[in-house]
């Protein structure tokens, strides 16, 4: 496995900025070595600020968004135009500004419930399969970090999966129930490269204990993130990586002004 990276920030439109052209950088890269580049979105507040930025110059006239497929890491069940959609709320800052096909966005249909949209899910990842998986190696897959340690869809007490793409995931969140689709570890850690994004004080004790912790993944999902084959790293702002101590086995901490 690569060195875990921790890339530190003041706040997280420098953050975004940088975060924006890393993946530019490896847009372009995989298009060159591959003839397209894959990406899973995260939903929530986190990355709407780089979703914006994407949407923008230089990006908008530079991208190959032809070559560009677009899918979800999970998925609210929800319709489409919901608020609450992660679809919706990348679709709205980012995907509607750009030149991108519609047939290259995977959406999850969270409209049809949980298991039934896992399972549409699962068949369209099929579809794309790789030699050896049931779904695409990503090219990038972007994740969230929750202040109880879960990122994506995979919450504390969750099941562990083995082999399977999707789950169906009902739990208690936020003081309400949480009914949602998720790719399991197994398709995120297949991936070429995964950024975790966190920002705000809230998200520094489940950084630490994610990243420096005890081994507890039933209680951490995060800790279930390991890639198998590619490079992980975290960009966060000065808040989120509060408690992390210097130096660290296995992790290099870079801050940047």
């Amino acid at each position: 496995m690569h060195p875990i990276i921790v890339n530190s920030f003041l706040d997280s439109r420098k953050l975004s900025s940088f975060g924006a052209d890393l993946l530019a950088q490896m847009t372009l890269a995989a298009v060159s070595e591959r003839g397209r580049f894959s990406v899973a979105l995260s939903g929530g507040g986190t990355p709407m600020t780089l979703y914006h930025l994407l949407a923008q110059t230089p990006y908008r006239e530079s991208l190959p968004w032809e070559r560009m497929l677009f899918f979800w890491g999970d998925e609210r069940c929800v319709p489409p135009e919901d608020a609450e959609s992660c679809y919706h709320q990348a679709y709205q800052a980012w995907l509607s500004q750009v030149p991108v096909p519609e047939k290259n966005i995977y959406r999850i249909k969270g409209e049809l419930g949980a298991l039934r949209a896992a399972e549409d899910y699962a068949d369209q990842l099929k579809l794309l399969a790789e030699p050896g998986l049931d779904w695409p190696r990503f090219d990038l897959v972007l994740l969230g970090l929750g202040a109880d340690g879960h990122t994506a869809s995979l919450f504390p007490g969750s099941v562990e999966t083995q082999g399977a793409a999707t789950v169906a995931a009902e739990a208690f969140y936020q003081d309400r129930p949480a009914e949602r689709v998720s790719l399991t570890p197994e398709v995120i850690n297949s991936a070429r490269n995964i950024i975790f994004l966190a920002v705000g004080s809230e998200k520094a004790q489940a950084m630490a204990d994610t990243l420096i912790g005890p081994r507890e993944p039933a209680r951490l999902p995060a800790q279930r993130i390991l890639p198998v084959d590619g490079k992980l790293c975290w960009l966060v702002d000065e808040a989120a990586a509060s408690l992390l101590p210097e130096p660290m086995h296995g992790i290099t901490l870079q801050r940047y002004a």
